[in-house]
């Protein structure tokens, strides 16, 4: 499944069980300007055509600083593998689910067929393919058995008496986990320059995508800087 388009509730689903929202943003393009425009004692209230050449400026020079005065505050919800990818970029603000005091979610990431895919190639230097159709349906059905498994057995143990903290041990990283990120331009620039990409892994790529269709929801004329100076965060 691939990402869906804005929904009212500034919610985007990605993959079979996830979504990208937009709790709350303190961010326009005019935090930036007035961020480098302090420099000159100067605040602006709107947009102006000099300031779009601004930021454009800025952004092409790599003065980064001026991209870190506004927030944005996601709401995710990714299988576990994604979110241990995600939480390496650590320019930001992370509050995560927690299997220790709740019950673990029941809900797993099974592919698409068509996004079940084979590694060619060396370390460093991959590229995947598809596999043909028999592949792919049994490689779903081997998940959603394995995924059965290790929930029946995660529920056994709670239900006889052992720790959540323990029991959640035999929960696969592709259960479905939520977290809080909150996050600057700048930073957030930088994980969609690495993880909106062509080697990024899928699964993250697709949620980098509705991050980034945030970014330029919020932020256009940063956005467009940043798309026209090739994806180089400042």
């Amino acid at each position: 499944m691939t990402v869906t388009e804005v929904v009212p509730d500034n919610t985007i689903e990605v993959l079979d069980h996830g979504f990208v929202r937009l709790d709350d943003a303190m961010a326009d393009d005019l935090s930036v300007v007035n961020g480098a425009r302090v420099s000159f004692a100067r605040r602006k209230t709107e947009m102006e055509e000099a300031d779009e050449g601004l930021i454009r400026f800025l952004m092409r020079d790599r003065h980064g600083s001026p991209f870190e005065h506004n927030a944005f505050r996601f709401h995710i919800r990714c299988p576990i593998f994604v979110a241990r990818e995600w939480f390496r970029h650590r320019i930001g603000s992370f509050n995560e689910f927690s299997m220790r005091y709740a019950k673990a979610t029941d809900e797993f990431y099974v592919p698409a067929a068509e996004d079940v895919r084979t590694q060619v190639g060396k370390p460093g230097a991959y590229s995947f393919e598809r596999v043909d159709a028999d592949l792919a349906e049994e490689a779903r059905t081997e998940l959603e058995a394995l995924y059965e498994e290790a929930y029946a057995t995660y529920a056994r143990l709670v239900e006889k008496g052992v720790a959540r903290e323990l029991a959640r041990s035999v929960i696969p990283v592709g259960a479905y986990t939520q977290f809080y990120w909150t996050v600057n331009a700048r930073a957030l620039m930088n994980f969609v320059s690495l993880r909106n990409a062509e080697f990024a892994q899928l699964e993250i790529r697709r949620y980098a995508e509705a991050v980034e269709r945030f970014f330029a929801q919020e932020m256009p004329v940063t956005h467009a800087a940043f798309v026209a100076n090739d994806r180089t965060a400042p």
